[in-house]
């Protein structure tokens, strides 16, 4: 036991001082800039409370935060029902399923840039493809990001493609549920419908409420790259989630400590978010 304590902490210790000076030395900066004034060029200057103040009044970060709760509200369920949906039907061993969890995990791999000027040529109202087959059909040409709730959903459903983390631990979920039980409900009679409503689903509900978990974290954090090149916050600011909102107010108008106001704002927001999330879906589990 002695030894394999001194052989885990060299192992350990690469991963702990990155995540001490990329997580935890950030996040303890950004707490105490948070009660001062800074623009990052003079030295701070302690402000107490003044910032909270300030962002309680400040319309624009409610509806920045509004729309990433909209954001998280239509991309969650969407990305986590393509990966349960991907996983029920890829579990199976083959040729032709390999190809498909390939192509189900793909999108992952795609950089966050590429995807966005991907999605900005596909959702183009004037040459992309959408337009082309709407003309083509005599729709006339779609409002995808000229109508603020077009822009919405449209953003939306360019995140729930990259599933690819959420779809591989459904399926190794999958495919941990033992055949046994499976049998056993086809010799008692049970049609799939019964089998994935009573059997399925009930099994793989813990991972599920953990990857919902995780998607909500990751969603409200991870969609400054689709909103910066895909809609510049647009339009009417439909797009301007918060993210992007702490982008511009520490870079573009150099007001550092009132970004790292908004910042640990949130981090509370979705600390309380989450655990109501895993408060329900525990109680659920329990019913």
């Amino acid at each position: 036991m002695k030894m394999v304590r001194h052989v885990g902490w060299p192992i350990a210790t690469p991963y702990l001082v990155g995540l001490s000076l990329l997580i935890f030395v950030p996040a303890i900066a950004v707490s105490v800039l948070a009660f001062t004034e800074f623009n990052g060029i003079t030295d701070p200057r302690f402000t107490g409370l003044d910032n909270f103040t300030r962002l309680v009044s400040d319309d624009l970060f409610w509806l920045a935060l509004g729309n990433s709760f909209v954001y998280a509200l239509i991309s969650v369920p969407l990305r986590l029902f393509g990966a349960l949906a991907l996983a029920l039907l890829l579990h199976r061993k083959g040729a032709l399923d390999g190809a498909g969890r390939v192509a189900a995990f793909v999108p992952t791999l795609v950089p966050d840039v590429t995807w966005a000027l991907l999605w900005l040529w596909i959702l183009n109202p004037l040459y992309g493809p959408i337009a082309a087959l709407s003309a083509g059909f005599g729709l006339g040409s779609p409002e995808l990001l000229t109508d603020p709730w077009s822009t919405r959903i449209a953003l939306a459903v360019m995140g729930s493609f990259q599933l690819g983390e959420g779809f591989l631990i459904a399926l190794a979920v999958r495919r941990s549920i033992p055949t046994r039980i499976y049998e056993a409900s086809m010799v008692d009679g049970g049609r799939p419908w019964f089998t994935l409503r009573h059997l399925t689903l009930p099994l793989m509900a813990p991972a599920l409420a953990l990857l919902a978990l995780r998607d909500l974290i990751l969603t409200l954090q991870v969609n400054f790259t689709a909103a910066l090149f895909v809609t510049n916050g647009g339009p009417h600011y439909a797009t301007t989630y918060v993210p992007l909102f702490v982008y511009r107010v520490a870079f573009r108008y150099l007001r550092l400590g009132y970004a790292s106001t908004i910042s640990v704002t949130m981090f509370v927001l979705t600390a309380v978010i989450v655990f109501v999330q895993y408060r329900l879906a525990r109680r659920w589990r329990l019913l």
